[in-house]
């Protein structure tokens, strides 16, 4: 099957509400993710989330699907649908960030072991010459988690000498440690191999190729009615549309760490595909079988408890999307909005979460409902475990 003609055929899924679907059901009927439901509907009821866009995915079909509460609640509430899209925060890392990297290595541009400074001299500053690529794309470079936000700057250059002039705070490979600063560098080095800006490239070479046509940095003005706004902006301005990301609104919207918008037919694509590619099925992930292994299995430095992937989270206190019942070895990423995907490869499965959690004043937590929604979802994907 085509890319075009799947994004369609999960986009019309979609639009149906789960009704006649295998494993699915429409709203108020019951069936066998009931119990999901009713853990997305208790969240919004105790305020934990305005309201989230569930996809499950299992065996190439998405087997449950729904759109639950609102879009927003301020300035006035507007009602949820699954073509809502939202601001993907971090999972901008491991969707665009990493695939966009993997495709240089696959072309012999770098090893996994250079030195960043190798491509990126002036990165070598202040004791950085022997954080590695691989140590950026695990969290193990030691660099502290964010640029200093505590005083005004603005603007990519800006932010460029921030990141050289970056003291780490550990030596390179000594622990786990999640830094935003470490997909800022990584996202450099995409636009030093490719000669292109990060958005272009990830758009055209990651994005398009997928048929993820609903997916950007940077949304244009007509996405607006239909983007989950995030929250109050320091001039009280409602962020729809515009990165929630200090760090990366300061930068303009595109960085290597976030910034990436989508909706969840576009994310159900994606995660499909990565599946298929993985597994040796026909796919148009953008990237070979064989990497797409390296990426989702353990790349830490050797004696280290912290469980990273190369842009994938395996087995870190951040791991709460995984729930209780897929196994060590499936693989995930959350992001600050209330975004999550965790993947099962073992058994062809994938939950996509969605939400603006962060709407309208921030405060909100779902890291309990993203486990929670795990495995009640695994629970039935994977009878008997």
């Amino acid at each position: 099957m085509t890319v075009p003609s799947r994004r369609t055929m999960l986009r019309l899924m979609l639009a149906a509400g789960g009704a006649g679907m295998a494993g699915g059901c429409a709203a108020g009927v019951a069936g066998p993710f009931t119990p999901v439901d009713r853990l997305v509907d208790r969240a919004i009821a105790d305020g934990q989330t305005p309201g989230a866009v569930i996809v499950i995915g299992h065996g190439g079909r998405i087997v449950h699907h729904r759109a639950y509460g609102c879009r927003a609640l301020v300035p006035a509430r507007e009602a949820l649908d699954e073509g809502t899209l939202y601001d993907m925060a971090s999972l901008t890392k491991p969707v665009a960030t990493t695939v966009a990297l993997m495709q240089f290595y696959e072309a012999g541009a770098f090893r996994l072991d250079d030195p960043a400074c190798r491509y990126l001299p002036d990165f070598a500053h202040n004791g950085k010459a022997a954080i590695t690529i691989r140590h950026l794309l695990t969290h193990y470079s030691g660099l502290p988690p964010d640029l200093d936000l505590s005083t005004p700057w603005t603007g990519r250059d800006e932010a460029v000498r921030r990141v050289m002039e970056t003291r780490p705070d550990h030596p390179a490979g000594e622990c786990f440690v999640y830094s935003d600063i470490n997909f800022i560098t990584l996202g450099l080095l995409v636009q030093h191999f490719s000669h292109d800006t990060l958005d272009h490239y990830v758009q055209t070479r990651v994005l398009d190729p997928l048929g993820m046509a609903r997916s950007r940095f940077l949304p244009p003005p007509a996405w607006l009615p239909s983007i989950a706004p995030t929250q109050f902006d320091e001039h009280h301005v409602m962020l729809r549309g515009v990165v929630h990301d200090p760090t990366s609104r300061r930068m303009g919207g595109v960085a290597g760490h976030a910034g990436l918008f989508s909706d969840a037919a576009d994310m159900a694509v994606y995660a499909q595909a990565l599946l298929d590619r993985r597994a040796g099925r026909p796919s148009a992930y953008p990237l070979k079988p064989e990497t797409l292994v390296l990426m989702t299995t353990p790349q830490q430095p050797a004696g280290r408890q912290d469980l990273r992937g190369l842009g994938w989270d395996i087995h870190t206190h951040y791991s709460t999307p995984r729930g209780d019942v897929f196994p060590v070895g499936s693989f995930g990423h959350t992001g600050f909005t209330g975004t999550s995907l965790w993947l099962d490869p073992g058994s062809d499965s994938y939950v996509l979460i969605l939400t603006n959690r962060v709407h309208p004043e921030g405060g909100h937590s779902v890291v309990r409902l993203r486990h929670d929604v795990a495995t009640a979802a695994a629970r039935v994907l994977l009878p008997g475990s």
